[in-house]
């Protein structure tokens, strides 16, 4: 009897040392489907097929939108306060044609990203938005502010010539930039035979 309990004895001891050194693995195996790795894995699939780029067409539509509308406000200045109607004829030409811009890319706004918030678009320089008031003559005050508003126009198609993904876009861009730099080009012109000043943001 002594014997066998001696033998159960070492049985019992070996089934206790074999589930002690099993336990660890039984521990550490979840803890290693949490490491930083693992767990870095688990939220690029859950996580990033809900995170969407806002499209770069609609920034410079929401940029350029806003740009345009203040071009109009400062044409509107000139309208009811230029001297000169050299700069009243261009006032007009510019509410004509960034109104005619706008509408159009309100419109392929709608089409193109009917549910997508208004963005706080391209985040790039705009230059002035009004005519600031001064002692200056308005008609030089009003060049002064539009020229480096249209060069901000200007920067902002010529991101959109690399950038864009519609060919709408680029085509609109270039546009812009002709037209524009076509009206600055005029505009440094008379700023410099009204007032003998050299623009000096060329």
């Amino acid at each position: 009897m002594p014997r066998i309990g001696s033998i159960s004895l070492i049985v019992l001891l070996a089934a206790l040392a074999t589930a002690c050194s099993s336990a660890p693995q039984t521990v550490t195996a979840p803890s290693s489907a949490s490491t930083p790795s693992s767990m870095s894995g688990m939220d690029h699939s859950t996580m990033m097929p809900g995170m969407h780029e806002t499209p770069y067409d609609a920034l410079f539509i929401d940029s350029m939108i806003m740009h345009h509308e203040g071009a109009i406000v400062m044409a509107r200045q000139a309208l009811e306060s230029a001297e000169r109607p050299e700069i009243r004829q261009l006032a007009e030409a510019i509410i004509s044609a960034q109104q005619n811009e706008i509408d159009q890319m309100r419109s392929w706004r709608a089409a193109w990203y009917p549910d997508l918030a208004p963005t706080a678009g391209m985040g790039m320089e705009m230059g002035p938005m009004m005519v600031a008031d001064g002692p200056a003559p308005f008609d030089r005050r009003f060049i002064e502010a539009m020229i480096p508003h249209h060069e901000g126009a200007i920067a902002m198609a010529r991101d959109a010539l690399q950038r864009a993904e519609r060919q709408e876009i680029r085509d609109l861009a270039q546009s812009i930039i002709a037209a524009q730099d076509a009206e600055i080009a005029q505009m440094r012109t008379w700023l410099k035979a009204w007032y003998g000043i050299e623009d000096t943001n060329k």
